[in-house]
């Protein structure tokens, strides 16, 4: 039974992604090293953020302190990559494009933001829930001390939506910065004030009371806001939703 739980969560939370490397990253080199080197900043945004929380000792063992210093270590770290991607392109545009295409490298700006969201949403979804993973095999099962029984289902839900979110954050963020103007503002404060929000929401959801109908809600509500925000970004309307289903 706990084997088949622990199944059952792992393709909730890696179902979706899973399917999204295969169908939009797996084919593209380019994409891939995006997403890996992607990978790597948010894990030294994580390092950064564990020096913090073991330098600061009064406050170790406050969780609520930790999270919002991760959060804008993570964005810190998101800006800093695509500082790294910028200089990338401007050295990838002295190749000749046919070496490029040969290679596989063409440097397509919507592709590469959602590449390195992708990457930052894959591991720290895997930090999030890989521990977790690993007691929900077994033995026994939670829920027998009076603690909830929807505690893994909960965490392989929003494991889910982190790494949805990262995706789009991602995007949002480089197009924003790229876009420029007031997007340069609007773009990224939207990321780093909604990462706050997701973050320290789920702090509701504790031991004794925990609240994951509300960290969940609110988790996919911004999901669902991040998705319309990407779509504004790339130009898509309603008035040309359905001149595109008239057409079809």
């Amino acid at each position: 039974m706990t084997i088949m739980e622990c199944a059952g969560c792992t393709l909730i939370a890696y179902g979706v992604p899973f399917s999204m490397f295969v169908f939009t990253i797996a084919h593209h080199p380019f994409r891939i090293i995006i997403s890996m080197t992607s990978a790597f900043f948010w894990l030294i945004s994580l390092l950064v953020s564990s020096l913090l929380w073991f330098a600061v000792v009064p406050l170790r063992n406050q969780l609520a302190f930790a999270v919002p210093f991760a959060v804008i270590f993570q964005e810190i770290f998101r800006y800093l990559f695509y500082r790294v991607i910028k200089k990338a392109e401007f050295a990838l545009q002295k190749v000749q494009m046919q070496e490029l295409t040969d290679k596989g490298m063409v440097f397509d700006r919507f592709a590469v933001a959602y590449a390195a969201g992708y990457g930052f949403g894959f591991i720290s979804g895997t930090f999030a829930i890989v521990n977790v993973l690993s007691d929900m095999i077994g033995p026994g099962t939670i829920g027998i001390f009076g603690h909830s029984q929807d505690f893994f289902i909960a965490t392989a839900f929003l494991t889910l939506c982190i790494i949805l979110l990262n995706t789009f954050w991602g995007v949002i963020f480089f197009t924003s910065l790229d876009k420029g103007g007031i997007h340069r503002l609007i773009g990224p404060g939207i990321v780093v004030l909604t990462h706050m929000l997701f973050s320290c929401i789920t702090l509701l959801n504790r031991k004794s009371q925990p609240l994951y109908s509300v960290s969940l809600a609110v988790g996919y509500s911004l999901l669902i806001g991040m998705i319309i925000y990407t779509l504004m970004l790339r130009g898509f309307t309603i008035n040309n939703i359905r001149q595109r289903m008239n057409r079809d």
